[in-house]
C-alpha cells in the first residue's frame, strides 16, 4: 500500500514525471532531469552527493538527520535495512524537503539478503551464468522488499592471491570468466527494466586493480603497467558497463601512487571518455577521506577538490563534499558544472529506478524471504559449487552398504560459516548445516556419530581429539568437515599463511589412527593450503563457504543423489611461497619444464638446466585453474578447425566431441583456451576465451562448437591501441587449463 503523499508540490512532480519509467526515452529522461536540475540550489545539489550510513529504527532516527533529509543535504542512505525505516525517510524526503527528491537506499547485498547463497568465489565455481543471475535476481526482489534499489555488487576485480580475504567475494582470478559472470549478476540485480519495483542498481566494484593489492594485504598500494591494467584488471568492468552496469565504485587502493577516488585516468579518462560511461560514480566507504592517510591529499578540502575533479559522483559516509565543495565553486576552483554533471547522474538513476513515480515499498512485500524456490536454487547454486579434487577409488559416493559415518570437524555443524563473509541480513538460524542434512538425508539404519573435534577452525585446544578419534573407530567411514571460518575471509581479513589454521591437520592426523577410511569437505572463502594432509584421505571436495544450503547440497553429493560438476576459478597454490600463481602468466625466456625438479646441473659459466622455477616446489599448482572431477569420466577427441587461417572479416569453428565415458550420469564444464605465440607486447601462455556446462547421459557423446572472431584474439599494444595483430596462435579444448585437445591457426 502506497503512503500518502501529502505535498502538493510533490503531486506536482510527480504529473510531471508521469510515466518516466526505464524504459523510457534517453531524451525524455534527460528533459526531466534538467528540469529538476534548473531549480536546484548550489547546496541542495551537494546534498544529493552525499550518502549517509544509518541503521537504526524508524522511531529513532536522529533530530539532524531528519533535518539534513528535510533540508535536502542527504541523496542516500547506506545499511538501512528494514522498510518501515525506508517508507520513514522517504516520506521526509519527498513530503518534507523544498524539491521533493526521493532518497536512494543502498545496501550491501553480495551473495544473497536473507537467502544467502555461496559465495561469489563459491559461484563462480558453478561456471552456471543462468544459475548466477537467478540467485542475483532472489536477492534483488528479497532486498526490494525493504525498501534498497541500490547494491554495491558485484566485485569485478581480478584476483591472483589468495591471502587476499576478498577474493572470497571474486569471481577467481580470470577477465573471461569474471566478465561472465559478473554480467550474468548484473542482469539478475537490474532485471530488464530497473524500474521495475524489485530491481535493484548494480553496483561494479572496486574500481580499479584492487585485487593486486601487493602482499595481499587489504588496502594496500598496487602496481599495475598500463597494457596489464587494460587487458586484465579492467576487463570484466568494461563488459559489465557495456552491458548497461547502472553504477561503479572507486577502491580504496592507489593506483600506481594516485589513489583511485581521485584518479582522473581510471574515471575521467578510461570510464567517462573512453567508454562513455554515464551512470553514478560512488566512493567506497571513506575512501576519499583515506586519500590523506595515502598521502595524496593535505586536508578534507583537498580531498573533495580531487575527487570531484577526477570523477566521483557520490561520497559514502566521509562528509568532504559537504562541507568544502560550495567554498570550492565560489572560489573557482571547482566549476560548477561538474558538481552539475554530477547530480545529473544520480538523478537519472532516480528516475530510471522509478523512484520519483514511487519512492516508497508496500510494507507487506517482506513476505517474500525465504520462498521455497529461492530455497531450490540456493541448494542447486550451492551444489553445482562444489568441486570435486581428489576421488580415490571412486570412494564416493558412498557405498549404500555403510551403516555408519563419522561426521567429525568444526565445520560440520557451524549454521553461521555456512554463509560466509559479507553477511548484512542473512540468519543463522536459516542454515542447514551437513550435520542436520546427512541426518535428514541417510537411511534410519544409518548411524551418524558426530564430534566437533575442535571448537572452532582456528582453536588449537585438543581436548576434543578423543571423542572425535572414538566417533571414528565406531563408524564405516569418517566425513571430516574442514577449512576456515567465515570471520577469517572477506574485507580486512589479509592472511600471510594459507594452511588450515589452528590444530586440524593435528585432528586429522588423529582420526586417522582409526584406519576408516576418511573424506575431507573443506570450507574456506579462499584457496588453502592442504597438501601434508590429502594422503590421508580418499576423496576431497572443496566446497567455498555454500550458503545456508549447503548442507543439503553437500549431502546430496556425499550420498550420491547428485553428481559434482564443478570447477576452480581460480588456481591452487602447492605452499604460499608460489603466490601470486594464476594460469593465464606471461612465459620467461627460460620456461621451466618436466625436468626443473631440482637443483641445476649446470654453472654460471654453462647454464644447463637455468629455468623460471624454485628449487624446493614444483613450478605447478596444486589444482590449475578450471580444474575438477566428477564421479563419472569425460573424454575428448577429434579436435577440428573450420579453417587454418583466419581473415579479418570472418569468424573460426573450433570442434571436438565429447563422451561421458564413466557408469555416472554428469556434467562436464568444456573450455576454450588460446594462445598468441608472438605479439608486440608479450601474451600469457593460455587465455580462456569461452566455456559451456554440457550435461551428458552415461554413454553418451555429442559434438562441441566453438567459434572464436577476430576481436577474441585482441590485444593492447605498446601504444595502448586495442588491436588484433596477424600470427599464429594455439588453441585448446578441454575440461581444465592444463590439458586439453590442441590445434593452430594462423590470423591475417
Amino acid at each position: 500500500m502506497r503512503l500518502a503523499m501529502k505535498s502538493a508540490a510533490f503531486a506536482l512532480v510527480i504529473t510531471l514525471m508521469a510515466g518516466c519509467t526505464g524504459k523510457n526515452s534517453r531524451n525524455e529522461i534527460d528533459h526531466q532531469v534538467e528540469a529538476l536540475l534548473s531549480k536546484m540550489t548550489l547546496h541542495e545539489k551537494i546534498g544529493q552527493m552525499t550518502q549517509y550510513s544509518y541503521g537504526g529504527e524508524k522511531d529513532s532516527i536522529p533530530r539532524e538527520v531528519i533535518e539534513q533529509v528535510e533540508k535536502g543535504e542527504i541523496g542516500s542512505f547506506l545499511n538501512i535495512h528494514e522498510v518501515g525505516v525506508s517508507n520513514k525517510l522517504q516520506s521526509l524526503a519527498v513530503n518534507n524537503s523544498r524539491l521533493h527528491i526521493p532518497l536512494l537506499i543502498a545496501r550491501d547485498v553480495i551473495h544473497g539478503f536473507r537467502t544467502m547463497f555461496p559465495v561469489p568465489l563459491g559461484q563462480a565455481a558453478s561456471w552456471n551464468t543462468l544459475l548466477v543471475q537467478k540467485a542475483a535476481r532472489i536477492s534483488a526482489i528479497e532486498a526490494s522488499a525493504e525498501g534498497i534499489r541500490w547494491t554495491f555488487a558485484p566485485m569485478l576485480d581480478v584476483a591472483h592471491d589468495p591471502r587476499w580475504g576478498r577474493i572470497a567475494e571474486s569471481c577467481g582470478e580470470d577477465p573471461y570468466l569474471i566478465s561472465k559472470l559478473g554480467v550474468a549478476m548484473i542482469r539478475g540485480y537490474q532485471s530488464d527494466n530497473l524500474a521495475d519495483s524489485t530491481a535493484l542498481a548494480a553496483c561494479g566494484k572496486h574500481f580499479v586493480g584492487y585485487g593486486a593489492a601487493e602482499q595481499g594485504i587489504d588496502y594496500n598500494t598496487t602496481w599495475i603497467p598500463e597494457v596489464l591494467l587494460r587487458d586484465l584488471y579492467l576487463v570484466p568492468f568494461r563488459e559489465g558497463v557495456k552491458n548497461g552496469l547502472a553504477t561503479i565504485m572507486s577502491a580504496f587502493n592507489d593506483l600506481n601512487g594516485i589513489p583511485a577516488s581521485g584518479n582522473p585516468f581510471t574515471l575521467r579518462q578510461v570510464l567517462r571518455k573512453e567508454w562513455n560511461f554515464d551512470g553514478v560514480v560512488v566512493s567506497d566507504y571513506t575512501a576519499m577521506l583515506e586519500m590523506i592517510n595515502h598521502g595524496y591529499c593535505t586536508d578534507e578540502k583537498e580531498v573533495a577538490y580531487k575527487a570531484i575533479m577526477a570523477g566521483v559522483d557520490m561520497e559514502m559516509v566521509s562528509t568532504t563534499y559537504s562541507k568544502y565543495l560550495e567554498e570550492l565553486v565560489k572560489e573557482k576552483k571547482v566549476p560548477e558544472k561538474r558538481i552539475d554533471d554530477a547530480v545529473r547522474r544520480i538523478l537519472k538513476l532516480k528516475f530510471k529506478l522509478g523512484l520519483f513515480r514511487n519512492a516508497y515499498t508496500a510494507p507487506g512485500r517482506n513476505k517474500v524471504d525465504l520462498q521455497p524456490d529461492f530455497l531450490a536454487t540456493a541448494q542447486e547454486l550451492a551444489t553445482q559449487s562444489l568441486v570435486l579434487l581428489k576421488n580415490e577409488n571412486h570412494a564416493l559416493p558412498l557405498n549404500r552398504n555403510i551403516r555408519s559415518i563419522a561426521v567429525i570437524g568444526p565445520l560440520a555443524d557451524s549454521p553461521a560459516d555456512l554463509m560466509g563473509c559479507n553477511v548484512a541480513d542473512g540468519q543463522a538460524k536459516d542454515s542447514r548445516t551437513p550435520l542436520f542434512a546427512l541426518r535428514q538425508s541417510c537411511e534410519p539404519s544409518v548411524r551418524i556419530n558426530y564430534a566437533q573435534g575442535l571448537k572452532t577452525s582456528r582453536s588449537k585446544e585438543t581436548t576434543g581429539f578423543s571423542e572425535a578419534l572414538d566417533a571414528a573407530r565406531r563408524s564405516d567411514v569418517v566425513v571430516l568437515f574442514l577449512g576456515e571460518e567465515a570471520i577469517l575471509s572477506g574485507e580486512a581479513r589479509s592472511r600471510a599463511f594459507l594452511d588450515l589454521p589452528g590444530a586440524q591437520e593435528d585432528l586429522v592426523r588423529e582420526v586417522a589412527k582409526a584406519g576408516k577410511p576418511m573424506v575431507f569437505v573443506i570450507m574456506a572463502g579462499r584457496p588453502l593450503v592442504f597438501n601434508t594432509i590429502t594422503p590421508l584421505a580418499q576423496s576431497v571436495i572443496y566446497s567455498f563457504h555454500p550458503g545456508i544450503m549447503g548442507g543439503p547440497a553437500i549431502a546430496d553429493i556425499l550420498l550420491g543423489k547428485s553428481v559434482p560438476s564443478g570447477k576452480l576459478p581460480v588456481s591452487f597454490p602447492r605452499t604460499v611461497g608460489q603466490v601470486p600463481i594464476y594460469y593465464n602468466h606471461m612465459n620467461t625466456g627460460r620456461p621451466p619444464t618436466e625436468q626443473s625438479k631440482d637443483i641445476p646441473t649446470g654453472t654460471a659459466l654453462d647454464p644447463v638446466g637455468y629455468t623460471a622455477y624454485q628449487l624446493d616446489v614444483s613450478y605447478t599448482p596444486e589444482y590449475p585453474f578450471g580444474y575438477g572431477l566428477s564421479y563419472t569420466t569425460f573424454s575428448y577427441g577429434d579436435l577440428k578447425l573450420s579453417s587454418q587461417t583466419l581473415m579479418k572479416s570472418d569468424s573460426l569453428v573450433i570442434t571436438t566431441s565429447l563422451a561421458n565415458t564413466g557408469v555416472f550420469d554428469g556434467t562436464e564444464i568444456a573450455q576454450l583456451y588460446i594462445r598468441d605465440i608472438a605479439a608486440s607486447v608479450t601474451q600469457p601462455v593460455k587465455e580462456l576465451k569461452g566455456f559451456q556446462r554440457l550435461n551428458l547421459k552415461r554413454g553418451q557423446k555429442v559434438t562441441v562448437r566453438f567459434v572464436l572472431y577476430p576481436e577474441d584474439l585482441a590485444m593492447h599494444n605498446d601504444k595502448m591501441q586495442w588491436v588484433t595483430e596477424p600470427g599464429k596462435f594455439f588453441v585448446w579444448i578441454g575440461g581444465s587449463s592444463d590439458s586439453g585437445l590442441k590445434g593452430e591457426f594462423e590470423y591475417r
